[in-house]
């Protein structure tokens, strides 16, 4: 393990993995939450340069399946942007709403671009990092990534769910996390929090 002035985090590989992705429970709970992470918040999901011109690419197939308030946002700002902070995000509508979002029977919201993938319709292109990964979020520095957990109100049924699952953060993120860092990094990481959670509960 690694110490930093701020917490004790995991070091896996080239990481450094926060606490919280170990201790804290979470699993997704879309019928008490109806995908409320799509719709809050001040700017769009974070996107790399590749994300953005994929999605650029998909606009023709998925603008059937936007709000026309969405369409008419990306036809005239783009389908992304640059936020406050400097981020490249997607592109939001009403001041929150990111404009990939559509939603099912019953209010739940979905991500348009997932919903085709799951068509066969977006090639291998799933939904951006990001929203994948989500509550985990990436930051790069020059040495290493750190790999921390965004505690977010509306998640609060999310954390509850884990926690009556018995389901952590990063046993709830074993696909993304393998996708993005590898099967023998996620092993590791299991490994770690193990060996942490039996030493420290």
């Amino acid at each position: 393990m690694n110490e930093t002035q701020e917490e004790i985090m995991l070091e896996i590989g080239n990481t450094l993995v926060s606490l919280d992705v170990i201790e804290r429970y979470f699993c997704c709970d879309i019928e008490k939450c109806k995908g409320e992470c799509c719709i809050e918040g001040d700017a769009g999901a974070p996107l790399t340069e590749t994300e953005a011109a994929t999605i650029e690419k998909l606009i023709p197939t998925l603008r059937p399946h936007l709000l026309p308030r969405a369409v008419e946002r990306i036809e005239s700002d783009g389908a992304s942007y640059i936020d406050e902070e400097g981020d490249l995000v997607t592109q939001i509508v009403d001041g929150r709403n990111c404009v990939y979002t559509c939603y099912a029977p019953g209010g739940v919201c979905q991500c348009a671009i997932e919903k085709l993938w799951n068509e066969g319709l977006t090639g291998k292109f799933r939904k951006p990092e990001s929203c994948a990964l989500y509550p985990v979020r990436l930051t790069g520095y020059p040495t290493f990534t750190a790999v921390n957990y965004h505690k977010w109100s509306v998640c609060k049924d999310a954390e509850k769910l884990g926690r009556k699952l018995g389901l952590r953060v990063y046993q709830f993120l074993k696909g993304p996390l393998t996708e993005r860092f590898g099967a023998a990094w996620y092993d590791e990481l299991c490994e770690a929090a193990e060996a942490y959670l039996a030493e420290n509960e």
